[in-house]
């Protein structure tokens, strides 16, 4: 009976088991002491260096970077979707750490000191696997959309999301979901409101933040359960995506307009695109020599593209040169 039991967990283990195309690598720079506390890492797309602590099991790190990659290419064909998110999540140096507990003697030094762009974080208690994005099991969605949020489209887009008073058109109907402009939290809000963040800690631009989380998931589905509705209606109200269209018309129109190219699908932990061919960079069909040309332009650029990334270092480099070289001469 006993051995019944141990076969059905690991068959069970197995087979829910997340599909994820990316290597767990050793940190690059373990001599920093702004990362010394990290033995892990991954590169999401060349746009988010994700490091862990080594108390993070490779399975987390892994589901960290499927949302990630997730966010960036919704449609999972292999590039970001948005040039201009990628220009800047790249070019700020943008950081997911994450830690073993809120209590990690590393996290100081990464606040205070990490030359470029952290908006959030995430501890080991607080992802799992098996229940991407769901509210109260997986914080990876919130946290790591926080980050692509303020590192990303907040830098490209400051005219739809600007976190200042009467900055953009976010910032307008964030007013309108709080029944009115509370540049701090109030005993009570109106009403008729139905978005109401209570922590006292979360200014203005905090509330924006968690503000634009909201809608994005909510017009994903992610909440669309009754025990999620149930659950944060103390915060926010249109927990499903026709509510949400109902309700809150000015972010719903925002989060739908296709020119800011914000994700509409729920990841679900799986990123390896199915369609992808390896070497072909110009999505043609074939492997040839333009192939060659596309991928030394990106290594020229410092660019990145997930089908020359031959040894899944997360970095395009000669290596996959010569490996693209040898695949088309093999064809020959």
């Amino acid at each position: 009976m006993k051995k019944f039991i141990l076969i059905s967990l690991v068959l069970s283990f197995l087979f829910t088991q997340n599909e994820v195309c990316f290597d767990v690598l050793d940190n690059p720079y373990p001599n920093d002491p702004v990362l010394s506390s990290f033995t892990k890492y991954i590169n999401v797309l060349d746009c988010i260096d994700i490091y862990a602590e080594s108390q993070i099991s490779d399975s987390k790190i892994l589901h960290a970077a499927a949302i990630a990659a997730e966010l960036l290419d919704n449609n999972e064909d292999g590039i970001v979707d948005d040039p201009a998110v990628e220009y800047y999540l790249r070019n700020l140096n943008t950081m997911m750490p994450i830690f073993n507990s809120e209590w990690s003697s590393g996290q100081d030094n990464v606040f205070d000191y990490y030359d470029g762009c952290i908006s959030a974080a995430l501890y080991r208690n607080e992802i799992d696997p098996s229940q991407p994005g769901h509210w109260g099991d997986d914080a990876s969605v919130e946290e790591i959309l926080h980050t692509i949020n303020a590192c990303g489209q907040l830098e490209v887009y400051p005219e739809a999301f600007g976190l200042d008073p009467n900055s953009s058109l976010m910032s307008d109907a964030m007013d309108i979901a709080r029944g009115g402009q509370f540049l701090s939290v109030p005993n009570n809000y109106p009403e008729e409101a139905w978005y109401h963040y209570d922590d006292w800690t979360c200014d203005y631009q905090c509330m924006g933040i968690e503000y634009l989380y909201w809608c994005i998931v909510t017009d994903m589905g992610i909440l669309n359960d009754t025990q999620t509705c149930n659950g944060i209606a103390n915060e926010w109200e249109p927990c499903t995506p026709e509510l949400f269209e109902s309700t809150d018309i000015a972010m719903y129109s925002i989060v739908n307009d296709s020119q800011y190219k914000l994700p509409q699908l729920a990841p679900d932990g799986n990123y390896c695109p199915s369609e992808l061919i390896l070497g072909d960079l110009n999505f043609d069909g074939g492997i040839n020599i333009q192939d060659v040309i596309l991928m030394v332009n990106l290594i020229l650029d410092n660019e990145y593209n997930l089908s020359g990334d031959f040894n899944l270092d997360s970095t395009i480099d000669i290596l996959d040169v010569i490996q693209l070289i040898n695949l088309i001469l093999r064809e020959i």
